[in-house]
């Protein structure tokens, strides 16, 4: 964490040296709108462009947002000085008070507060949870994996029904050991806990990942940190429909917000394993489908025109579902029977290796 540290005092320093030089001081940001977010094809990951802003203390406009900006730096140094960290929530209130002698508070929202810490951590080229400050914990784990993770060694294979709660920061643990040659990423927890109790981890020898629904940035940067720390491939398991193909697309290449942590949070070369609309009529599950709904149709029309969708099989797909109007679960696959998804549906895919890019 010094290099961070120290990322974090020449922030400090060149404010300072701004205003003993008696300039109006100044923070350059990379523009992190839509319009600033590109495809880099060639990395298959989003990205941000060159176009940058300053933030100034001598303005009107962005004096508030300056103070802010440096009272976030500061905080955020302090955690990482004393070894501690914080939740979003508690950085809030840390922060928020109202200044001496005014009627103006530092923070009116919490919102201010999260807006800034990405400001920090696309200006220094660091991720938020590399400064102390840890998102809600969301998704589990299970498989052959020991981690450590304050001084504590944890058996994924060995945690019952639940499996590992994975946390809303992974940076300060150690990946100790992987015995698997995949990992499975399942969008549902019923998906996960159907795996987990058949022990397709154990009989597939892959690692197991339930996201409950779009994958926090823990989340991602603990898929990111197995494939590329074990070169392992990741298949990633959603609904049949625009949400869980944007899940999968997220996991992969990164997402609009966090176009600047797509190298430490997108898996480039993750395939995805299913559910299809094709799905549906190869397995017989026509009576398990629902009709999509218009704002589905909407969002298939929208992944049809980013460049990452523009696959022909991921078009055709894109399309059928668009031509039958219909969408489907993952838990559909029940319809055959409970355990079809981890008996036959999931080892047919991996070993036919059916995967959409």
């Amino acid at each position: 964490m010094e290099g961070q540290t120290k990322k974090l005092v020449k922030l400090g320093k060149d404010v300072e040296t701004r205003i003993f030089d008696g300039d109006n001081p100044f923070i350059e940001l990379p523009v992190r709108g839509k319009r600033n977010v590109i495809w880099d094809q060639k990395a298959g990951l989003l990205g941000l462009g060159d176009s940058k802003s300053k933030r100034h203390f001598i303005n009107v406009a962005h004096a508030k947002k300056f103070m802010q900006t440096l009272l976030v730096g500061a905080f955020a140094k302090q955690l990482m000085d004393e070894k501690i960290h914080a939740s979003l929530r508690e950085a809030y209130y840390s922060l928020k008070h109202t200044i001496k002698e005014s009627k103006e508070n530092t923070f009116d929202e919490q919102k201010e507060s999260d807006d800034v810490f990405v400001d920090l951590e696309v200006a220094l080229g660091i991720l938020r949870d590399q400064l102390h400050i840890n998102a809600d914990r969301r998704g589990v784990a299970a498989g052959n994996v020991v981690i450590k993770d304050r001084g504590d060694i944890i058996d994924w294979s060995k945690l019952g029904s639940g499996g590992w709660a994975i946390p809303g920061n992974v940076e300060d643990l150690s990946i100790e050991s992987v015995d698997a040659d995949f990992v499975l990423v399942a969008e549902k927890n019923a998906t996960f806990d159907r795996l987990h109790e058949d022990k397709f981890w154990k009989k597939h020898n892959c690692v197991l990942v339930g996201t409950q629904g779009q994958a926090a940035r823990g989340i991602r940067r603990l898929i990111h940190r197995i494939s590329h720390e074990y070169k392992l491939p990741v298949y990633v398991f959603t609904d049949s429909d625009p949400y869980g193909w944007y899940i999968y697309s997220v996991i992969k290449m990164g997402s609009m917000n966090l176009a600047h942590a797509s190298k430490e949070l997108g898996t480039p070369k993750a395939q995805f394993l299913g559910l299809t609309i094709s799905d549906i009529y190869e397995y017989e599950l026509e009576n398990a489908a629902i009709r999509a709904r218009d704002v589905d149709i909407r969002r298939a029309k929208e992944l049809l025109k980013y460049p990452w969708f523009k696959h022909k099989a991921w078009e055709a797909e894109i399309n059928l579902m668009l031509k039958k109007k219909i969408k489907a679960e993952q838990e559909a696959l029940a319809q055959r029977h409970l355990k079809f998804v981890s008996e036959t549906y999931l080892p047919e895919k991996i070993e036919a290796g059916n995967f959409l890019p």
